[in-house]
């Protein structure tokens, strides 16, 4: 999430405003919101943190975003988020808010997705499991971290939204949908 804050500050540099949009009682959300503070911190951006638990409080949250005047909204890992990402996008789209969430965000209509690499971590899986197969005991096998990861903007949206994003972070893209 941290990242995707960065991401959005190069993306709009005059940012001073930002939302992040988490579900209180994601088990992640006690780790994760200290790194984004901390980056907001650094970015001399204000962080105002939006909860939304379920599909029926993502309106009020964006509604809520729009009165506390934030520019943007950075999105939380969890289920909930990715199974409704279209609605979500729909709703910051609604409100004129850049938001920057996983990859999918950007395939969706959203500004900026940036997540790891699934399909890398796939292939990782197979060698564990080939190790398996072939007599490794699960217990002696060590724990891979994400290595690689991916940043998808979507400059139609960008347009959409009146924004002029710098050529510096299209080409830094892995990925650009117009």
């Amino acid at each position: 999430m941290a990242k995707r804050l960065e991401l959005l500050k190069d993306a709009m540099p005059n940012l001073t405003r930002a939302a992040v949009l988490v579900k209180p009682d994601n088990p992640l959300f006690k780790s994760t919101i200290p790194a984004v503070q901390a980056a907001a911190n650094s970015l001399k951006i204000e962080l105002q943190q939006f909860d939304a638990r379920g599909v029926n409080e993502f309106e009020p949250a964006f509604l809520a975003m729009t009165k506390n005047r934030v520019e943007a909204v950075v999105l939380q890992e969890d289920a909930v988020f990715l199974g409704n990402l279209r609605q979500i996008v729909e709703l910051a789209d609604g409100q004129a808010l850049p938001i920057a969430g996983p990859v999918e965000c950007s395939e969706v209509g959203g500004l900026i997705g940036y997540g790891a690499d699934f399909l890398h971590m796939c292939r990782r899986a197979a060698v564990f499991v080939d190790k398996i197969l072939r007599g490794a005991k699960p217990t002696d096998l060590p724990v891979e971290r994400a290595t690689r990861f991916e940043t998808v903007l979507n400059v139609g949206a960008a347009k959409k939204l009146g924004l002029s994003v710098p050529p510096l972070v299209i080409l830094r893209a892995d990925r650009v949908f117009e």
